[in-house]
């Protein structure tokens, strides 16, 4: 027999549901800014920087100064552990700057992917373990919402079943974790773009991963009000030789959703999934203006598609800085419009604005 249980005061729930609809409040949208050093280190290499700790801090301090210009545009930034306790070239912290400009501060938290035995090449996501105490930790320390990511990929034989109910459990037990602690949490199922696989395939598939995630989040007595779900847009493989248009792309992710997520979820904060920069905001845009009924905000939580360019335009110099700056605010810019429904391509894009941003088997 079911009993019905309620783990949270009033007071608990407004909090994880306030601090959920400030981030996406009027169009705004999350700067992923989670990479891990091993990511870091490749971002880096295309630009022939060295991928020690101070450039990476010099790095994060553009992206995150320039957000002075864009408190319309950012309403949250998710660190790694690293970046939480680093600080401005005036002595500021990271996480008491972006507070200065009530932009909420979020922390990434899995501990990566893990092979599912039994499986072709199938994973789960590690870091259940502790997890309590690293959240309790983190929400002294500044921050109020966590990410945590597992991955699925769609072949002839995955995903599997296993897989499927494997990775939904585990993204319920870690929002649990988080509310209990006051931290809002992210739930990210991404299906990767890596295949061949059609525009059609792909719904289907995200149809199912969804359908699971808020089952077990319900099984887990999450309460839905105070939480995101960062799921992939619905889009054909990257292999797929046939080309979708953006509103063929906007319906299919939109249907889905409809489908699988409650209208008590305040928003739905999209990976870009590779897509290149300009890409990535014709594909929001898109979905923003599907004319089907949409009850959530909808809008982005981008790491490579918001900071592509600007990374390019900096190449580890500081005479550079300002330059990439504006390179990020741009993108910003663009995307708070697409949330909206409201971009409209210029054609003055930014330095790597078209350049696709696709990793096989792509991890954080």
């Amino acid at each position: 027999m079911t009993h019905q249980h309620n783990p949270f005061s009033p007071e608990h729930k407004k909090e994880l549901a306030d601090i959920a609809h400030r981030i996406v409040a009027n169009g705004k949208g999350i700067l992923a800014a989670d990479e891990s050093t091993g990511s870091m280190d490749k971002r880096f290499s295309s630009i022939g920087v060295d991928n020690i700790e101070e450039n990476r801090r010099c790095y994060r301090q553009l992206l995150f100064t320039a957000n002075k210009e864009l408190a319309d545009c950012v309403g949250g930034i998710i660190f790694f552990h690293e970046t939480m306790y680093q600080k401005t070239d005036d002595g500021v912290s990271f996480v008491e700057l972006a507070k200065k400009l009530k932009i909420e501060v979020g922390i990434k938290v899995d501990k990566g992917v893990v092979p599912l035995a039994g499986t072709n090449g199938e994973t789960t996501t590690q870091g259940l373990d502790g997890l309590s105490e690293r959240c309790a930790q983190y929400k002294k320390d500044g921050a109020n919402f966590a990410k945590w990511r597992c991955v699925l990929k769609i072949s002839e034989t995955t995903p599997s079943s296993l897989a499927i109910m494997e990775n939904a459990n585990v993204l319920a037990r870690y929002a649990s974790i988080c509310q209990q602690n006051r931290i809002v949490p992210i739930v990210e199922p991404e299906i990767l773009p890596d295949g061949t696989h059609d525009l059609k395939r792909c719904q289907y598939v995200s149809e199912k991963v969804l359908a699971a995630v808020y089952k077990a989040l319900s099984d887990h007595h999450v309460y839905l009000e105070g939480t995101l779900l960062k799921p992939n847009m619905v889009t054909a493989g990257h292999a797929c030789p046939t080309k979708y248009k953006p509103e063929e792309v906007g319906m299919a992710t939109v249907v889905a959703l409809r489908r699988n997520v409650p209208a008590a979820v305040p928003g739905v904060v999209f990976l870009s999934g590779g897509q290149s920069e300009e890409e990535a905001t014709i594909h929001l845009n898109a979905i923003n203006q599907c004319p089907l009924l949409k009850p959530w905000a909808l809008s982005f939580s981008y790491g490579r598609a918001l900071q592509a360019s600007a990374l390019k335009a900096w190449g580890g110099k500081k005479e550079n800085v300002p330059g990439a700056m504006e390179e990020y605010k741009k993108r910003a810019k663009a995307n708070h419009l697409a949330a909206q429904g409201k971009y409209v391509a210029t054609g003055q894009a930014g330095a790597a604005a078209g350049e696709s941003l696709f990793q096989a088997n792509h991890a954080y």
